[in-house]
Parts: C-alpha cells; structure tokens; sequence
C-alpha cells in the first residue's frame, strides 16, 4: 500500500468502469460506414463489439491489441494502478491470448496532486505488469482535471485459439469467474458508507488477474468468451447473444455475489451506481427481470471483472473438472438458447 493521504477517489465524478460511456450512448459514436473489408488482415474490429482487435499476421497467429483506463476506484494509488492494469491486461485474457507489452496512459491533475503520488499509480501498474509477466514499455502522460490511468496492451494469440464473443453454440452453459458487486462497494465507498471491515472486499477481487482466459483459449470447446466490465453481466451477455444470433437465460439463484448479506445491506443504504441506471436505460427493453435487485446486481458495473465463458453443452463436466484442477471451482449460472423475443429472461 502506498501513502494514502491523498484519497484518490475524492477527485473524480466517477469510479473504475463505471465512467464508461453508456452502451447506447456508445452506439452512436461508434457509428460508420466503414467495414474491415477495407483491411482483410483485421479479424476482429470496432464492429463485432469485442474486447480487442485482432490482426491477421499470415502465419497462423494474430496480434491483440487493447487499450483501457478510466478513474480512480479506490483511494490508495498503487492499488488504483494495479487493479487498472489488471483491468486493461484482461482483455487480451478475454480473447484467449497471451499478453506482450503495455504501454500507460495518464491523465494527471499536475497542479491537485503530486507527482509522487502518479509515481505511485505507475509502481502499481508495473508490479501487477510483472506478475502478468508483460514489460511497461512506456506510455503517454497529459495534464488533465482529473486523475485517469489505464494500458494499452499488445498480445499474440494462435489464431485456432482466438476466443471471441460472438459463437456461442446454442445449449450452451454459462460460467462467470468473478462474483458480482464491484460497483457497489465501490459507490458505498464514494458515499462514505464502506465498513473498515470490507475495504479490500473489492480490492482483492478487482485485482486477481483473469490469465485464466489464456488456458480456456486452448479448449475447443469454450465457444465464445469476454469479460464483464462497465456494462454489467446483462450488457456484456447481451452483446455475446447478438453477436452469437442467440438469447439467454440465467438462473438468478446461481449468479455468484461477492457477499450476498454484504451487498444487499449496502444496497438497503441507496449505494447504486450512476452506471447501473445508465446501463439499464440502454439495454432493459431486452431484458425480462422480476425486481429492482435483479436490476442491480447484473447491470452492476464491474471493474476488472470475472470472464463470461460459454461451454458447449456436451463438455460442461469437462470444463467444470479443468477448473477445479486450476483451483476455481464454478457453477453454471445459465446458458445460450435459441433468439427469442428478448436477449435475457432471468428465471
């Protein structure tokens, strides 16, 4: 832990993943009339929604590249540098890849806060860099309002091993690696209501790296795959079931919490993220629900949030038995239909 003097959190409108621009928002930005067509090498772009772009290399593998950053979610600088970067790193996780290199992106309010206090947030990103095995190559700094920090990270993936979130194979069962309720705590913190007791309750989970993803890569039968981030379980599954012309259901019951009595409390004091209404504002009508807290729990805006793995459905004994060999013992908490009405009926 680094000097905590400066509470980082105090100087940002928003916290983690949940300053991500809506989905819906997004939609219109992102609007073009060009295709990759333009680029046959470009396997994965801007359309399909993915977690990265992938680039052909014409020998059997491709280059993954990412970027990612957003505002402080916690206060102590190192910790908000290493759960950034372990934010960033897995999405080259999500693809099935292997990450290279990252290089920083730094936004720095120069004349609010010290340098030494970036250095911390740099020293974060380098330690959890190195634990993922990956150089911190170099980056970019600006003087910004606000603190901002996150990586741009290249990784190699073979192309037979490229997971993307479009695919999955009807029947298929899904496995989440990482409990909800991130932006939760996350927001208790911000209103000042967060216990001693459960300050590293999301610290711990936000900075578990999901390298996971680069051994499900090799499974053949993980049919699609991506992480849970800004938009929530139900957004970022929503976007697996259209890019997979496909719907889904979950089984609320089995929906991994990080405390379940925790969070329910916090959620009983109104700490409900701005992202949360956000998110729902741009995908509900999608969605079949039965009550606000299904609604605040799965489009809850994760930070450095657990993989979305879809199994084909003759290998669910095999997945689940890899797992627990790994160490992660995981329980299906739904599985792909066929298109319906509505992209998610929660039963």
């Amino acid at each position: 832990m680094s000097d905590t003097s400066y509470k980082l959190t105090q100087y940002s409108h928003g916290a983690g993943c949940g300053c991500k621009i809506s989905p819906k928002i997004l939609d219109s930005i992102l609007k073009s009339e060009l295709t990759k067509n333009h680029f046959p090498q470009l396997l994965v772009g801007n359309e399909e929604r993915d977690d990265a772009a992938v680039f052909d290399l014409g020998d059997g593998t491709a280059i993954i590249s990412t970027t990612d950053f957003f505002m402080p979610i916690v206060d102590d600088p190192e910790t908000f540098g290493s759960i950034a970067s372990t934010n960033a790193i897995s999405d080259i996780y999500a693809m099935g890849g292997t990450p290279l290199l990252a290089i920083a992106i730094l936004g720095w309010p120069v004349n609010t806060l010290p340098p030494e206090v970036a250095n911390a947030v740099i020293e974060g990103s380098r330690k959890t860099c190195m634990t993922a095995g990956i150089p911190l190559a170099g980056g970019h700094s600006i003087d910004s309002p606000e603190p901002i920090f996150g990586l741009a990270v290249t990784g190699r993936v073979d192309l037979k091993h490229l997971k993307k979130n479009g695919g999955a194979a009807i029947g298929s069962s899904l496995y989440l690696t990482k409990p909800l309720g991130i932006g939760i705590l996350s927001t208790a913190q911000k209103q000042n209501k967060l216990k001693q007791e459960h300050t590293q309750l999301g610290p711990d989970m936000m900075l578990r790296l999901n390298k996971m993803g680069e051994d499900f890569g090799r499974l053949p039968y993980v049919t699609a795959m991506t992480d849970v981030t800004g938009f929530g379980l139900l957004g970022h599954l929503t976007e697996m079931c259209e890019a997979s012309n496909a719907s889904a259901e979950i089984d609320y019951a089995k929906v991994p919490w990080i405390d379940r009595e925790i969070i329910q409390d916090y959620l009983s004091q109104g700490c409900i993220p701005g992202g949360t209404n956000r998110n729902w504002d741009s995908y509900g009508h999608k969605i079949v629900l039965h009550n606000d807290e299904q609604k605040w729990i799965l489009a809850d805006p994760q930070t450095s949030g657990g993989l979305l793995v879809a199994i084909h459905p003759n290998h669910t004994a095999d997945f689940e038995k890899f797992c627990q060999e790994k160490g992660l013992n995981l329980e299906s908490l739904g599985r792909i239909t066929e298109k319906n009405d509505k992209t998610i009926y929660i039963l």
